[in-house]
């Protein structure tokens, strides 16, 4: 069903009314073969929260229910192999920003991101690690999170997390076929539409925007739809598994699944390269962040998309949730 006007009034506050549709999903860009190949997609219509998720959100369902993070928990040794059980202790990947430029292409090459660190005792309490405190940050999004994490939120406020297909659509605004969420031009009239890196990532970043690192959600213009940071500040969460390239069968067609149109197994979302996410599914993050930079993460797309293992947060992942109708919870 899709629907121009809402069905009824809004499940819970601050939610929007996507109306759903055709359009195209994904993108041609060939530095970013994941994004292809655009196909033809339709989703119904759905409430999204206008925003990301935030601290204080997340601080009431913590009061209300004891939950307590993946971050928080201490680590399963049988999940790391090898390591000695003393060093498994709770965290969370935490960024460092370097002191001088950084061979990125040498450190993508060699699979060490020396701007990353398992940071203990980082969780979204401690955003940076211990020390660290949200404090003045209750208007923030809220980041550490993992997939049970987000997962058990949405159920607590009963609401459920988006495909990528629906995060997609929504992200767009109306824009068929746009670069951003708001257009083709990343500054229109010199304005920046977004929380995202500006300089040479991960040194130097000019802080033009205005923020060093999340931003309250809604510091930016919205979109089409009214939705607030669909494009940097956190990346956020989708239900579907990841897969490298969207099914090229798909691509040929209509998908006629108006909820979920492509949902990866997780048998095919494992990265067989390396023995722990070998086991841990990985599912489709999208939006990008305030740590992507044209130099290295031209990812503040509608289009783009990353993989994220299921067991794994950090401090530039957050999520918002959806409604559809029919599916209203608590």
């Amino acid at each position: 069903m899709t629907a121009l006007t809402a069905p009824s009034a809004p499940p819970k506050p601050d939610m929007i009314w996507i109306p759903g549709g055709t359009f195209s999903m994904g993108s041609a860009l060939e530095a970013y073969p994941e994004e292809g190949p655009v196909r033809t997609v339709n989703v119904d219509g759905f409430w999204m929260d206008a925003h990301q998720v935030t601290i204080a959100d997340f601080r009431d369902f913590v009061l209300d229910t004891g939950y307590k993070t993946v971050a928080s928990r201490p680590l399963d040794p049988a999940m790391y192999p090898g390591v000695d059980p003393k060093m498994l202790v709770p965290g969370s990947l935490v960024f460092q920003k370097a002191k001088a430029p950084v061979d990125i292409a040498a450190a993508l090459r060699c699979s060490t991101l020396p701007w990353w660190k398992y940071v203990a005792g980082a969780d979204w309490r401690h955003p940076e690690g211990p020390g660290s405190h949200v404090g003045g940050r209750a208007d923030h999004p809220v980041v550490h999170v993992a997939w049970e994490d987000v997962c058990a939120f949405a159920a607590w406020a009963g609401k459920a997390i988006p495909t990528e297909a629906e995060w997609e659509f929504a992200a767009r605004g109306g824009l068929e076929g746009a670069i951003y969420t708001w257009g083709d031009d990343p500054n229109p009239d010199g304005r920046i539409m977004a929380n995202t890196w500006q300089g040479e990532f991960p040194w130097q970043n000019l802080v033009l925007d205005g923020y060093e690192g999340t931003a309250p959600v809604g510091s930016f213009p919205p979109n089409g739809y009214g939705l607030f940071d669909m494009a940097g500040n956190v990346w956020e969460w989708t239900s579907d598994y990841y897969t490298p390239r969207h099914d090229l069968e798909e691509a040929e067609h209509a998908c006629c699944a108006p909820l979920n149109p492509r949902v990866a197994s997780p048998e095919n979302s494992y990265d067989q390269s390396d023995a722990r996410s070998a086991r841990m599914p990985r599912r489709v993050i999208k939006g990008g962040s305030h740590l992507c930079a044209p130099n290295y993460c031209l990812r503040y797309r509608p289009a783009a998309r990353q993989p994220q293992m299921e067991d794994s947060s950090m401090s530039h992942i957050g999520f918002r949730c959806i409604v559809r109708p029919g599916e209203i919870g608590n």
